[in-house]
């Protein structure tokens, strides 16, 4: 496979809106990048380790600012670095050993940084805006799951 084609052939628009999803949720609420997730074109879903479940503002308040991310129409980029530089810059954990030694580093903007194997769009400006639609939260695994979708300006 060539280095410059992305791997994961998820939708532009709601993966670049789940890059910003987990930053604002690192930010917000001190969590990991999502433990999983499920990216499709009409509605998407992340799950995240967290202690409880979000109050019905902090859930608004998670979308309010990742619709304010979006709307500052955000250049998106992509570069490569080795592996050792990668990990000096940017979180790696979930990055497999076979990925070897040159790492493609998707950057939203100044807000977010993360390695990335998936398809996204140029400007954040094309992403539309998002409305989470639903969020559940399962205590024995202590698992937020979000679900999502583009609400598209289109």
């Amino acid at each position: 496979m060539d280095i410059n084609e992305p791997k994961k052939d998820y939708n532009a628009p709601m993966h670049t809106a789940e890059h910003i999803i987990n930053q604002t949720m690192v930010r917000m609420f001190r969590t990991g990048r999502s433990v999983s997730n499920h990216i499709e074109k009409k509605k998407s879903k992340v799950d995240y380790k967290i202690e409880r479940a979000l109050t019905t503002e902090e859930i608004a308040g998670l979308e309010t600012e990742v619709n304010r991310i979006i709307s500052l129409n955000l250049e998106v980029r992509e570069s490569y670095l080795s592996r050792e530089e990668a990990e000096m810059r940017v979180n790696t954990d979930k990055l497999p050993p076979e990925a070897g030694d040159i790492v493609r580093i998707i950057s939203v903007g100044d807000y977010d940084h993360c390695p990335c194997i998936g398809l996204h769009v140029k400007n954040t400006s094309e992403i539309g805006g998002v409305k989470i639609i639903s969020s559940d939260f399962d205590p024995d695994k202590n698992i937020l799951r979000i679900r999502y979708k583009r609400e598209a300006s289109e």
